[in-house]
C-alpha cells in the first residue's frame, strides 16, 4: 500500500524540550561551579541541544514508529476499513489510538449483527424446512399408499386423493407466499394505488369470511355504524389481503362465539387508522416482538391445526410498510389483541353522495 505520510512533530517538540530543559540546567549547574560562563552560553547550550534533540528523535519517530504504525494501517486496510484507509498516516499516537477505538466498535457492531442475522438464518431455515416437509411428508405418504393397492378401493382412492390435494395446496401457499414477501422486499412488486372506500373493502372482507366465521359462531362486525364512505388512497387488493389476514387469524385463534371487530378512525389531518379486534386467547408479552417474523408461531403445536402458510402476518406487515405506513399491535394473554394499522386519506371523489351527521370517521371533502 502506497499512503501519504503526514508528520506528528508533537512528541519531537516535547520530548526533545524535556531533554534540552534538564541538559541546559545540569550543563548550567557545572559551569557556574567551575568558572563565570559567557552570557551566550547557557542560550546556546539549550538551543544547539534542543534543534539535536529534535532532530534524532524525529528521525527515529519516522524511521522506527512510522513503520511499525504504516503496518497497523495496512493490517487495517486488508480488513477493509475504509476510513482508515483514507487520508494521509499519522504518527500522533492519540489520532492512532482513537481511530482504533472507533475501529474496534464498529467491528464489535457488524459482527453481533452477523450473529444476529445468523441466529436468525438458521432459525428460518429450520422453520422452512419443517413448513414444507408437513404437508410434502403427507402427500407421499397418501401416495404411496395408493401405490401399493389402495387405489382398488374408491372410496379411499378419493378419501386419500383428497387429503393430498390439501397437502399439495398448502404448499402452494407457502411457496407462492414468499414469493410475494421476497417480491415486497427487493421492491419487486409494485403497488397499484388508486381512491376507494375502506368501508366498502371491509365489508367485503367480513362477506368473504362470513362461512369461516359461522364454523365457529364468531361474529364479524363494525364498531359502529358507518353511513358515510371512507376513501384512502392505496393498492386495493393489497390492503384487502392484509385485512383478510388479519380477519383470519382473529377467527383462527378467537373464541367460540366471540366477536372480531373492525374500526375506521381519524389519526391525523392527512391519515386513518384501522383496527382489528378480537377477544379471542390474546397474545403473550414476550411473543410479540417477534410476531411478524416469518414463520412464527405463538403456539407451536396447535397453530398448525389451522393450516396456512405460517407467513400471513409477515406478509401484512411489508404490505403496510411498502404503502410507507406502519402497523401496530397490542394484546393481553386470555384477553385479546388488536391489530392496527395506518392509511393516507384521500379527498372525496366528485359526485359522490355523503349522509351527513356526527359520526366517529367523517369522509373527506
Amino acid at each position: 500500500m502506497e499512503s501519504k505520510f503526514k508528520r506528528s512533530y508533537r512528541f519531537a517538540f516535547r520530548t526533545s524540550l524535556l531533554i534540552t530543559m534538564f541538559v541546559t540546567l545540569l550543563v548550567g549547574v557545572f559551569l557556574y561551579r567551575l568558572m563565570t560562563p559567557p552570557w551566550w552560553a547557557i542560550p546556546g547550550i539549550f538551543i544547539c541541544t534542543y534543534l539535536f534533540s529534535f532532530v534524532v528523535i524525529q528521525f527515529r519517530v519516522q524511521r522506527f514508529i512510522y513503520r511499525r504504525v504504516k503496518k497497523i494501517y495496512d493490517d487495517l486496510t486488508l480488513l477493509e476499513s475504509a476510513n482508515l484507509s483514507q487520508g494521509a498516516i499519522t504518527t500522533d499516537m492519540r489520532t492512532l489510538t482513537q481511530e482504533i477505538d472507533k475501529f474496534a466498535r464498529d467491528k464489535k457492531i457488524e459482527i453481533e449483527t452477523l450473529k444476529v442475522r445468523e441466529k436468525y438464518r438458521k432459525e428460518f431455515l429450520g422453520n422452512v424446512s419443517h413448513e414444507l416437509k408437513t404437508p410434502l411428508f403427507t402427500v407421499q405418504g397418501y401416495i404411496e399408499t395408493l401405490l401399493d393397492g389402495a387405489d382398488k378401493d374408491s372410496k379411499l382412492r378419493r378419501k386419500y386423493l383428497e387429503r393430498a390435494s390439501k397437502g399439495v395446496e398448502r404448499l402452494g401457499y407457502i411457496i407462492k407466499d414468499l414469493d410475494m414477501i421476497t417480491k415486497l422486499e427487493v421492491g419487486d412488486l409494485s403497488l397499484k394505488t388508486e381512491v376507494f372506500d375502506i368501508v366498502e373493502l371491509v365489508k367485503n372482507v367480513f362477506e368473504m369470511l362470513e362461512m369461516k366465521a359461522s364454523k365457529k359462531k364468531i361474529t364479524l362486525t363494525f364498531d359502529m355504524e358507518y353511513p358515510n364512505p371512507v376513501y384512502v388512497k392505496a393498492d386495493r387488493e393489497r390492503i384487502q389481503q392484509v385485512l383478510v389476514n388479519l380477519a383470519v387469524n382473529s377467527i383462527k385463534y378467537g373464541r367460540v362465539k366471540g366477536t372480531t371487530e373492525v374500526s375506521i378512525e381519524n389519526l391525523i389531518k392527512n391519515k386513518v387508522i384501522v383496527r382489528v379486534t378480537d377477544n379471542g386467547e390474546g397474545i403473550s408479552e414476550e411473543h410479540l416482538p417477534r410476531l411478524f417474523e416469518r414463520f412464527y408461531r405463538v403456539d407451536k403445536s396447535g397453530s398448525r391445526k389451522e393450516g396456512g402458510s405460517g407467513l400471513g402476518l409477515s406478509i401484512v406487515k411489508h404490505i403496510i410498510e411498502a404503502h410507507d405506513e406502519k402497523i401496530y399491535v397490542e394484546s393481553e394473554f386470555d384477553v385479546g389483541s388488536e391489530f392496527s394499522f395506518t392509511l393516507e386519506k384521500a379527498k372525496t371523489p366528485k359526485n359522490t353522495t355523503i349522509n351527513k351527521g356526527n359520526e366517529k370517521v367523517e369522509s373527506p371533502s
